[in-house]
């Protein structure tokens, strides 16, 4: 994703309004690499912004997605996830808590055969990883030593 400042201009060239709102968002995104949902978007926004509606957080995130500046990515969970980086890469997701990991990876010999594509066209590959991380684990370990007299 582009810095705020790029935003800011590439929305004005597009004949957007640049809101306090759209800057907000464009600012909590900005370097986020934990793969917010919109409603966690807009938890962090209305600390500084308590007047912030949530549809609002929606459409920006939504602008941006159809800039291609974010990508809406789906995990499991059953919550939308939004991710700032646009480069090609994959997903690790961990079972316990939910959190989402940026993982690079070559995927270019995964493929379906055509025969088994049941008239797909396909044009992407997405992979997910589930496990558990690193966090996770070691609470894990740690709930599991206090047991053990």
């Amino acid at each position: 994703m582009r810095n705020t400042g790029e935003l800011i201009s590439r929305f004005r060239d597009q004949g957007r309004k640049v809101t306090p709102q759209r800057e907000l968002v464009f600012r909590i995104l900005q370097n986020n690499t934990l793969h917010p949902t919109a409603e966690s978007v807009y938890m962090t926004a209305l600390q500084t912004m308590p007047t912030i509606s949530l549809k609002t957080v929606y459409q920006v995130l939504n602008d941006l997605r159809d800039l291609g500046e974010i990508q809406a990515i789906e995990v499991g969970g059953g919550a939308l996830r939004f991710d700032p980086n646009v480069d090609d890469h994959h997903h690790l997701v961990c079972r316990t808590c939910g959190g989402v990991t940026d993982v690079d990876i070559d995927a270019s010999g995964i493929g379906v055969a055509r025969s088994k594509r049941h008239g797909f066209s396909i044009d992407a590959v997405e992979v997910v990883f589930r496990g558990v991380c690193i966090r996770c684990k070691r609470a894990a370990e740690s709930a599991r030593e206090s047991v053990v007299p």
